[in-house]
């Protein structure tokens, strides 16, 4: 008989196994070391993520970040997975519907999760359990040396040189969309140090930015001001990025579908499109 309970003693050695085992069939692995840096930047709490043991092994769990999303306090669903010999019993929704108490007693007022869209299933099951699609989004994934840049030379009148996050979080209105979840100004913050900030600058003026992690290479954020685009600048930032890039491919996760621009931007650049998720939310 399975129980469940929080993981807040649970150690991350013996969780790295459960989620090793639960996602061994994805065609992205991540190592110890990578899926620690991503609970760190999306917020995981294990007070408040959960999972089934049977026999003290985790054989099916939820890992759960908190923190704000539209100004309401948030869960966020970093991971959710069953051991497949446990698969089919309603385990995940089990955990999520005995979790919702302890977050709600903690203030939590909404849980949002982002979903492969080629995963019927889950998105089924989300739903039954009153999630409702708020965006859908692209990722993109390109291995690095089979990245081709457009043959755009940026004019000199333009200037790339490092930038810091407060500059970043001041030029909002380059956006075309909200970042997701994983890509917010919040989730940077909590692993600051892991990222490079680039910006291109105009008379001393920032006119466009990226955020880039080199270790993964995960574009987080790229934007530029609407009064400058169509100049390189958006290349020139992916170029420096691709100087700094310590991982094997660059990826874009979580860019919205109904932003053509930045569509347009990675496949000109010859970043492929891999895939499609769901973001959902159910208010609590």
């Amino acid at each position: 008989m399975e129980r469940i309970e929080s993981l807040d003693k649970l150690s991350f050695d013996h969780l790295f196994p459960a989620f090793s085992e639960a996602f061994g069939s994805y065609e992205v692995q991540i190592n110890k070391d990578e899926l620690r840096a991503m609970l760190k930047r999306r917020g995981y709490s294990p007070e408040f993520s959960f999972g089934a043991f049977e026999n003290n092994k985790l054989v099916s769990f939820t890992l759960n970040g908190i923190g704000q999303f539209n100004a309401r306090k948030t869960a966020y669903d970093t991971g959710t997975g069953t051991l497949e010999a446990f698969r089919g019993k309603g385990m995940a929704s089990k955990i999520f519907t005995d979790s919702i108490p302890y977050l709600k007693n903690a203030g939590v007022s909404q849980y949002l999760l982002e979903v492969l869209q080629h995963n019927t299933n889950a998105v089924s099951v989300y739903k039954k359990l009153g999630f409702t699609v708020s965006r859908e989004f692209n990722y993109f994934v390109q291995p690095t040396a089979e990245v081709q840049l457009l043959d755009k030379k940026l004019s000199d009148i333009f200037n790339i040189q490092e930038t810091s996050l407060e500059n970043a979080e001041g030029a909002t209105e380059f956006w075309d969309f909200v970042p997701s979840w994983q890509n917010s100004f919040e989730a940077i913050k909590r692993s600051l140090s892991d990222f490079k900030i680039i910006g291109s600058y105009h008379d001393h003026r920032l006119v466009g930015y990226c955020i880039f992690e080199p270790t993964s290479g995960d574009i987080s954020q790229i934007a530029v001001s609407k009064d400058y685009r169509r100049q390189g600048i958006g290349t020139a930032l992916l170029s420096e990025m691709l100087k700094i890039n310590k991982h094997s491919s660059i990826k874009a996760i979580n860019t919205e579908i109904a932003c053509e621009s930045i569509t347009h931007f990675f496949e000109s650049n010859h970043i492929l499109l891999r895939g499609k998720q769901f973001e959902m939310i159910k208010s609590l």
